[in-house]
């Protein structure tokens, strides 16, 4: 194989022309009568056109940059300047070969979806509703730095400080397939702001993340197995959100999964909102219990509860970030609180796609 064919190969991972008869056959669908009758399945479709538009493009960059290092390999005798300019080219190329090859990970059947993120502190009340409240701020910045577009479900504040419960609905292209490698338990050590004898605290909160479900048939709900009640919000959410019983609150009584929804206007908005995660956290429990009936359980595989920490955050005595999975480790834990998040879901991904 010579130089430039070996430089092609990961753009070759897509099929433009494949991409391109289906976006003309879901543009077809879209003039069609009726299409926009069930607002979420079209909207699946349309998210669907973007990601082939979105692999068109990145195909597209191969061939750029494969274009621009060949020029630059004949233009490399021309002095330090255009060295300079073809090193940085290969470095961006190689950028987007590593983004590539994540994208390459994500081929489960939800990875493209939007993703619903629930946060809930676990005991030792204001310390660890501190802590939840932490986490929502680092995955807000996440979903901000990567053009998600979030929205907020869900949102109870603390007794004293942070938060009891909060539900991100985090909207972009491979948002779930990004962040299901949060779900699990996330251990916090450091000095409490909220001790004044100034000792050290261990805090725990856990962080759910399901895929957003847009096929209705995919998980069949039928009313009898729901308790639904409605209450008067609390929390974020302005004037309106306080002076009504708009809040919703689902219960499948089946599974014993309790879902609930405040931040809409109106009871039925809350409502639809709520029956979106309720769907998404069945699907993902009907995946787990498939993966349980084919797959033989590793023996470093851990149970997502309470004790079984994913990931550890240590700023005193020293400062660390810690992932038990992947063994994947930065002293930099203000910019991983700040949403930079990318190495250690490069490092689970990676690991993920290596036991399969």
């Amino acid at each position: 194989m010579n130089k430039k064919n070996e430089l092609r190969v990961f753009g070759g991972i897509f099929d433009p022309d494949r991409n391109k008869l289906r976006i003309e056959e879901l543009d077809h669908l879209s003039t069609a009568p009726g299409f926009w009758d069930n607002g979420e399945k079209a909207q699946g479709l349309m998210r669907e056109r973007t990601a082939l538009i979105d692999d068109i493009e990145l195909a597209e960059k191969f061939d750029e940059y494969v274009e621009e290092i060949e020029l630059y390999r004949e233009m490399t005798s021309d002095g330090e300047e255009v060295e300079k300019d073809y090193r940085l080219c290969l470095k961006a190329f190689y950028s987007l070969i590593a983004e590539t090859e994540l994208r390459m990970m994500l081929s489960e059947p939800h990875d493209k979806a939007n993703a619903i993120l629930t946060i809930h502190p676990g005991a030792g009340g204001t310390e660890s509703q501190d802590w939840a409240s932490m986490l929502y701020r680092m995955y807000c910045r996440y979903g901000e730095r990567n053009g998600f577009k979030i929205k907020i479900l869900e949102y109870m504040d603390g007794d004293e400080a942070g938060i009891k419960s909060a539900t991100l609905y985090l909207e972009g292209l491979y948002a779930y397939g990004y962040l299901k490698a949060e779900s699990g338990v996330h251990r916090l050590v450091r000095i409490s702001p909220f001790d004044s004898a100034k000792r050290r605290h261990t805090s725990f909160t856990s962080v759910f993340v399901t895929p957003e479900i847009e096929n209705d048939d995919e998980v069949v709900i039928e009313d009898k197995e729901l308790r639904i009640d409605t209450y008067r919000a609390s929390g974020a959410g302005g004037q309106h959100i306080n002076k009504t019983d708009s809040a919703i609150r689902i219960t499948h009584l089946p599974s014993g999964i309790v879902v609930q929804c405040q931040n809409e206007r109106s009871q039925h908005k809350n409502k639809a909102s709520a029956m979106k995660v309720l769907r998404s956290r069945l699907a993902q429990l009907q995946e787990e219990e498939r993966r349980k009936e084919m797959e033989e359980v590793a023996e470093d595989k851990m149970e997502i509860g309470w004790g079984s920490q994913i990931r550890s955050y240590v700023l005193h005595p020293y400062q660390m970030v810690k992932d038990h999975r992947t063994n994947e480790e930065t002293g930099s834990p203000d910019k991983v609180l700040d949403g930079d998040l990318k190495d250690f879901i490069r490092a689970y991904l990676l690991q993920r796609g290596n036991d399969d």
